[in-house]
């Protein structure tokens, strides 16, 4: 480079070439994928949920430190894209004898909860001396939980298909439909005095009608034919799903309703297609890359210019929604039957306030309704509260363990609504088998050959348990990882559990029950690998109560076809 050239460039023409750069979206992405890289590397060496890590990511690059994010247009379509793939696989993998299963629970649950934060939270606010107004966009705003936040944390934890995973879904999906009611009234008032707010509230109810209707007919007649076709490519079937998730929740964006319950309308359409499973794993991958920038935008909008004044009101509105969502949810789902278990982790996902909050309070200082410190208020809250409660989530089971004894005022005694469908009280089984999946329901089936055997069988998936009863096999709900799933299963003292599932910290965990209600019987773990059996044999598990499947079925396979072949 010449010399006297550089001597010309004073610091701000290298300012001003350095800003040029980060104009340029393709630089601005790749800083924003480096350092998405970097931090997320710092979060897994700290042991922090990505989510956090991911939303801190977007404030560092926002305006309020770095302000490299510039393409804020680009990165809310990828974010939207991301949401509506989220959505579109939840979908997916729901399946509507779920919905029919969980329908009142989720109805009665979600408009409990959105009633009572509503109330108290605008209670809270008058007695902070917010104006009446104020007060309620407030109260309103907490009302929300992330559907998406919490989709994503279920899915990571693999806990979406458990009872209370499928519960928080339905009410979460309640509280969406509230939102957007809630927001069609604020459009109609934005819209000014010509607009007929009853017209547009009947036309988007019946544009939602024309959009089950047609989900409907997709399921019966276009999915089935479609699928088929695209399927002769993997790649055109992955095309094609994204095409149909986008393509769904773009339709319900422009009738009223969000992208959100479109791209979920999508994924249930082909949630009875035989591809199903395919199409779930070859989207998951891009599911988590595009998400990535749903939470990068989110950050990248915080202002904490605007917030930084509303700390001591956020502190107390977040403890409210914090303690105040979850407890309501336990109180309603305890009068409806469940135990305290269930209502617990389900009223953990609504410990937070949604994205749709912020945009509900946006719409409310278009119109004038409130100001940028209460817009800062709501924002802060949603910080605080998605930040803490994805570790409330993150480590719920061992939260629950730990606040256990204090949760029996919340569960009913006399109604037990998970074990309906319990075979008659009295009855003692010879055996229990854990987990209903493949090799599970195989071993239910043989067993099923022989009535002399009573077994039970206990499985935390609902569609599996109403598969399973239609057959007249005994069958309750339980989750391994339940302390005290072993108080509800009547077996009898020297029975025989057998836990399909490959987990060795459930099975040591199953052990432990056992000695602590003084189980005399024998007990068989599952091993799907080497290292997994020999951790058992570490443990004290006898090698005669460790099943192999796989080596099982190839020495199966030996004995009947290679020896005999052989021998011949």
């Amino acid at each position: 480079m010449d010399i006297s050239y550089a001597n010309s460039l004073n610091s701000a023409d290298i300012m001003s070439r350095i800003s040029a750069i980060a104009d340029y979206a393709f630089y601005e992405f790749a800083i924003i994928l480096a350092f998405a890289a970097l931090i997320g590397g710092l979060g897994q060496l700290l042991k922090q949920p990505l989510i956090v890590m991911f939303i801190a990511l977007g404030i560092i690059l926002g305006p309020s430190v770095m302000d490299v994010v510039k393409s804020h247009d680009k990165i809310h379509l990828l974010a939207e894209i991301g949401i509506a793939v989220l959505l579109f696989i939840v979908g997916l993998k729901l399946d509507l004898r779920i919905i029919k299963s969980i329908g009142k629970i989720a109805l009665i649950t979600g408009l409990g909860q959105v009633l009572f934060t509503s109330l108290f939270g605008y209670l809270i606010g008058i007695a902070l001396g917010f104006s009446s107004l104020h007060s309620a966009y407030i109260a309103v705003a907490l009302t929300f939980s992330s559907t998406i936040i919490i989709v994503k944390l279920l899915s990571d934890k693999k806990e979406i298909d458990s009872l209370y995973g499928q519960i928080a879904i339905g009410f979460l999906i309640v509280q969406d439909i509230v939102v957007i009611l809630v927001m069609i009234v604020l459009s109609a008032i934005q819209q000014g005095v010509d607009t007929s707010l009853s017209h547009n509230i009947i036309k988007t109810l019946l544009a939602g009608l024309a959009l089950l209707a047609f989900t409907a007919v997709a399921i019966k007649w276009i999915i089935p034919r479609v699928s088929a076709f695209m399927a002769k490519s993997q790649e055109m079937l992955t095309l094609f799903s994204i095409g149909w998730a986008v393509s769904f929740a773009s339709f319900g964006e422009m009738i009223g309703f969000s992208s959100e319950v479109g791209a979920f309308l999508a994924g249930i359409s082909l949630a009875s297609s035989s591809y199903k499973d395919v199409i779930n794993s070859r989207l998951t991958t891009l599911r988590d890359f595009l998400l990535l920038f749903f939470f990068v935008h989110l950050g990248s909008n915080l202002d904490l210019n605007v917030i930084g004044n509303q700390v001591s009101p956020a502190l107390i509105f977040s403890v409210f929604v914090l303690i105040g969502n979850p407890v309501i949810v336990l109180i309603i789902m305890g009068l409806l039957g469940y135990r305290k278990r269930t209502s617990f982790l389900a009223g953990l996902t609504v410990a937070q306030i949604s994205e749709f909050s912020l945009i509900f309070a946006g719409m409310g200082l278009a119109l004038g309704h409130i100001t940028d410190a209460v817009v800062g208020l709501i924002t802060l809250v949603g910080l605080i509260t998605i930040g803490l409660s994805t570790y409330l989530i993150l480590y719920s089971h061992q939260i629950y363990e730990a606040l256990s004894p204090a949760l029996n005022i919340f569960q009913s005694k006399k109604k037990n609504t998970e074990i309906d469908h319990n075979p008659e009280k009295g009855k003692d089984y010879h055996v229990v088998i854990i987990g209903l999946g493949r090799f599970g329901r195989r071993l239910a089936d043989m067993l099923n050959e022989h009535p002399e055997i009573n077994f039970l069988g206990v499985d935390f998936d609902p569609v599996v348990i109403d598969d399973l009863k239609k057959t007249g096999t005994d069958i309750i709900y339980g989750d391994l990882d339940d302390p005290d799933l072993l108080a509800d299963i009547p077996i009898k003292k020297k029975g025989k559990i057998i836990s399909t599932i490959p987990n060795n910290e459930l099975s040591i965990q199953l052990d432990n029950m056992s000695k602590q209600y003084e189980f005399e019987g024998e007990i068989f773990v599952t091993a799907t690998n080497k290292t997994a059996y020999r951790q058992l044999i570490k443990y004290g598990f006898d090698d005669n109560h460790i099943l192999q499947p796989h080596q099982m079925a190839a020495l199966h396979f030996y004995q009947s076809c290679i020896k005999n072949s052989v021998k011949e």
